[in-house]
């Protein structure tokens, strides 16, 4: 395919696929069966988290610093060379970022960015894609503070790709990737905004041959 844009991501993402780069940048599309989702309503903060939470370690911020928290994310972790997260893709989530499709929430300690996550927000659906912490406890509490937002502004869905030990920690389950879809294409369709006070977006499914 040509170089990844923005609009390949959102029509992507509108029919339940995401893009990961190999480690020669080749980029791949994925549909993981069973999927991965967080219910957002039973989401409880760990017992241990509770006492940082409280000691407000951390400002919060969303979309302060968008590239960075995903240049933090794309940086090699536990001795691997190489991350999915290729510059082609840093650029069209930036791009998308830009459109107000795509949100960071953010830990920082003074000035300095010190953990936080990013994701794709479509109707009422949050695609988390990565998260990172350079102080304990950071992408944490920013991962709490995604969950509060997420049910101010009444979201619906909250994706999480791939099980794994990192996302069950925060009660993370699978489900059959076609009752997935079904909750995708009703939740997209909700008009939602991920950032307070800013307008709303809806999207019509059935409206997306164009992108």
């Amino acid at each position: 395919m040509d170089e990844l844009t923005a609009e390949d991501l959102m029509y992507g993402y509108m029919n339940g696929i995401f893009p990961m780069a190999d480690t020669d940048g080749s980029l791949y599309w994925y549909s993981p069966d069973p999927r991965a989702i967080i219910p957002i309503d039973t989401y409880k903060p760990a017992k241990s988290l509770r006492p940082i939470l409280n000691k407000n370690l951390f400002d919060i911020h969303i979309n302060r610093d968008f590239e960075a928290v995903m240049r933090h994310c794309a940086l090699p972790r536990n001795g691997e060379p190489e991350t999915w997260i290729s510059e082609e893709i840093i650029q069209a989530y930036c791009d998308l970022h830009q459109m107000g499709m795509a949100h960071s929430v953010e830990a920082y300690v003074g000035d300095r960015l010190v953990g936080g996550l990013y994701g794709v927000a479509i109707g009422g659906v949050y695609f988390g894609e990565s998260m990172f912490y350079l102080e304990p406890n950071s992408s944490k509490v920013a991962f709490h503070y995604l969950i509060e937002n997420l049910r101010k502004q009444q979201y619906e869905l909250l994706d999480t790709q791939f099980i794994n030990d990192n996302v069950k920690r925060y009660g993370a389950i699978e489900i059959p990737r076609e009752d997935y879809l079904i909750l995708l294409r009703k939740a997209i369709q909700q008009p939602r905004s991920f950032v307070p006070n800013t307008p709303s977006i809806y999207f019509d499914p059935n409206q997306t041959e164009g992108l």
